[in-house]
């Protein structure tokens, strides 16, 4: 293919992304929605005409493993922690923790009932399609009030991580039994050890690096250090997460004479602008491509099977069940729109690719992954519709 053709291509891409943006700010249709149809529409294109297009299925994991931990990231560097702000954050923390248990359970026993597969097997995949996804929620919610806003931020980036650590206890050798709850203790307690070295090893690289070229070298260490403690099988996210956080709030994280000669967190806060600019608009490319190419890779005749429609309409009328179940009777908080912001996608893609073979059931394809992300998709665009007109949108007064 001419490469000109292919850099059109993906200008294209880029622009319609950015016009996707704007409409979801006038029509409150998230545009990951958008850029989902748009990759199944060029697929279909594709197809009709021929065209020779054929993308490795790995391209899809890795634009979703950066897409992750440049969203998280972008998240976390919004975030200011202050005292009053404690209650918001254990709030979010039980919330993404509770429903993802109890989700999880419920669609396995689901998955176990109608399969007949083993309990590990129904887990891990039901985990993949419970897990609340920071890279469709956070970019969703910018409209919302300052309250709203951090609590979908905080809760869809802590089921991000409890799922990665959910998962990867379902897949130990020696689940349900005692031993594996101790791994999974000693594993919590590893990665957050190599969370603050980490963080305070980044902070030293960000503070003291001199010269234009120094965030994308910083990206490169934070991929590095994530992809590296997920070799280990640790919650790498949490990584992600804490420096977002430290270098966002640098005057409580590093107080002392000692570390503030180390660290210059004055030099953190003159860097903090350029860096929320550039992890931004790195996220949005990545997620662009992510889900373009995620839509592109759907066969679309699939979505046809009446079958296969029902058992994803189930999965997301359980996983809403549960969520207004514990919105209404426990949190005792408002329904709208956080019942219908829970959307499924890059992580709970990432999470079904990391399945072994063994552990796969039939039933949970790709495709109702997607269809489970779809479905998901549109009750959030409800959700965000159903936001009353008089709210106030970030910004304004």
């Amino acid at each position: 293919m001419n490469p000109y053709t292919i850099l059109i291509g993906l200008s294209l891409a880029v622009v319609l992304s950015y016009l996707f943006d704007l409409a979801a700010k006038a029509t409150k249709v998230p545009s990951v929605l958008l850029l989902l149809l748009a990759g199944i529409a060029f697929g279909q294109a594709t197809a009709y005409w021929h065209l020779p297009v054929r993308l490795p299925p790995v391209l899809l994991q890795i634009l979703g493993i950066v897409g992750l931990i440049l969203i998280v990231l972008e998240g976390s560097l919004d975030l200011r922690l202050t005292r009053d702000k404690g209650p918001m954050v254990r709030r979010s923390f039980l919330a993404a923790a509770t429903i993802l248990v109890v989700a999880s359970s419920a669609i396995a026993a689901l998955l176990h009932f109608y399969t007949g597969a083993g309990w590990q097997s129904c887990l891990a995949n039901a985990v993949a399609l419970s897990v609340v996804s920071s890279a469709v929620a956070i970019p969703s919610v910018a409209g919302l009030t300052a309250e709203k806003k951090e609590f979908i931020i905080y809760e869809s980036t802590f089921s991000d991580i409890l799922g990665i650590m959910f998962f990867n206890f379902a897949l130990q050798e020696n689940f349900a039994q005692g031993v594996s709850l101790v791994t999974f203790g000693a594993d919590i307690l590893a990665v957050m050890v190599v969370a603050v070295l980490s963080t305070a090893a980044l902070a030293f690289l960000l503070a003291r690096l001199r010269g234009h070229i120094k965030f994308f070298l910083l990206f490169a260490f934070l991929v590095l250090l994530y992809s590296l403690a997920k070799q280990l099988h640790l919650s790498s996210l949490v990584l992600v997460l804490v420096f977002g956080l430290a270098v966002n709030n640098a005057d409580l994280f590093l107080r002392g004479r000692r570390l503030q000669s180390w660290l210059h967190p004055s030099e953190l806060v003159s860097e903090l602008g350029q860096l929320k600019s550039l992890t931004a608009e790195s996220a949005f490319l990545v997620r662009t491509f992510f889900f373009l190419v995620f839509g592109f890779s759907i066969d679309l005749t699939n979505l046809l099977n009446t079958h296969l429609l029902w058992q994803g309409l189930l999965v997301v009328a359980v996983l809403t069940f549960i969520r207004y179940l514990y919105l209404r009777f426990v949190a005792r908080t408002d329904l709208l729109p956080e019942l219908f912001i829970a959307p499924k996608g890059l992580i709970s893609v990432l999470l079904f690719y990391s399945i072994p073979a063994p552990l796969l059931i039939g039933e949970v394809s790709e495709t109702l992954m997607f269809l489970v992300i779809l479905l998901t998709g549109v009750l959030m665009m409800v959700g965000l519709q159903l936001v009353p007109k008089g709210v106030p949108l970030e910004g304004e007064v």
